[in-house]
């Protein structure tokens, strides 16, 4: 990275926070990109779930470009409950809302009396000497270079469905171990940029949101995700994707995308 790191975000105290350059998002040098601010508001929401609940859902709306200045998450109880809660953290720029994500905890329970078959990903490739960085025509990027890229179908310069391992190279919140959660969240926003079926510098593609569903924790550092982006006539796309890790599959994440020419 050009400009070193030492975390996604700087804790600054009272709900307070600071990105800093591994935010950075490849359209716009001030502002953030979409996986760090859904990781913060989930992890953040989660502090106050029953230690018997595991998120199982975090849908994110982004109200307008994030700001990579400093910012205040507050959080609030939707639906207390020790066995299904629904928690909202809202994230404001400038006293002004910028991001909101509501998030689903489920008590754990038993093992049921049934399985599903694991169904894995493919191997881990082996490092090279050139790491690979999502869409290279944009230039140096500063959440681009703050997770390591290998690729498993497609490639960063090829257009259309593609799939990759990644794994974050610094901490969600500087000082604070980065949660299976976070890993996820951080690297599932990027599923319409490495799947676009369009030209990038000549076209918008943009979420208004994403949600997250989650059948399990992450084990590992590793995070494989599989995706595609769907076109309509009209205008609009729809971009999907299967998260695994070594074990097999931990979610899914679906994005909806305005599609535009620039």
């Amino acid at each position: 990275m050009s400009e070193t790191a030492e975390a996604f975000y700087l804790p600054l105290g009272e709900g307070r926070f600071a990105p800093t350059k591994a935010t950075e998002s490849p359209w716009d040098s001030g502002s953030q990109h979409g996986g760090p601010p859904s990781a913060l508001l989930a992890h953040l929401a989660g502090a106050g779930a029953d230690p018997g609940q595991r998120t199982a859902r975090v849908s994110v709306d982004f109200l307008g470009a994030i700001p990579r200045r400093e910012l205040t998450v507050e959080v609030s109880a939707v639906r207390p409950g020790r066995r299904i809660s629904l928690t909202e953290a809202r994230m404001s720029v400038d006293g002004r809302a910028v991001a909101v994500a509501r998030v689903w905890h489920l008590a754990t329970g038993p093992t049921p009396p049934a399985s599903t078959p694991a169904v894995l990903p493919p191997p881990l490739p082996a490092a090279t000497d050139a790491p690979a960085v999502p869409l290279p025509d944009m230039g140096d990027w500063g959440y681009g270079r703050a997770l390591d890229w290998r690729y498993t179908a497609g490639s960063p310069d090829r257009r259309g469905p593609a799939a990759v391992w990644t794994r974050v190279r610094v901490p969600l919140v500087a000082g604070q171990p980065t949660t299976p959660l976070a890993r996820v969240l951080v690297a599932a926003d990027a599923a319409n940029g490495i799947s676009a079926e369009l030209d990038l510098t000549g076209w918008l593609s943009i979420p208004p949101g994403m949600t997250t569903h989650l059948l399990r924790d992450p084990v590992g550092e590793w995070v494989h995700l599989d995706c595609r982006t769907q076109l309509a006539t009209d205008g609009l796309g729809l971009c999907s994707g299967v998260l695994s890790d070594e074990q097999g599959v931990v979610g899914e994440v679906a994005q909806p995308l305005l599609v535009q020419q620039r």
